[in-house]
């Protein structure tokens, strides 16, 4: 029974998300469903452990969507 529930069940996106300090190296690496909270995390298209503590290349960077609670509040202002 779990398998078929799980099966059929939406599965959600794990998106990669890169810690990046004050002077742009990389400090850390997150997976998760959502954005995580704080200053300084942004999407990348993938994690590279050589990237820790060296700058983030250009190509590495995901452009930031509108989520649609964003949409709706710009749209209700």
């Amino acid at each position: 029974m779990f398998f078929l529930r799980s099966w059929l069940a939406p599965r959600r996106h794990i998106r990669t998300f890169a810690l990046l300090d004050r002077f742009g190296l990389c400090r850390a690496f997150r997976q998760s469903a959502q954005a995580p909270q704080g200053l300084g995390w942004i999407e990348v298209n993938q994690q590279q452990l050589g990237w820790l503590h060296k700058p983030l290349p250009n190509s590495a960077r995901i452009a930031p969507t509108e989520t649609h609670l964003a949409a709706v509040k710009a749209l209700a202002a």
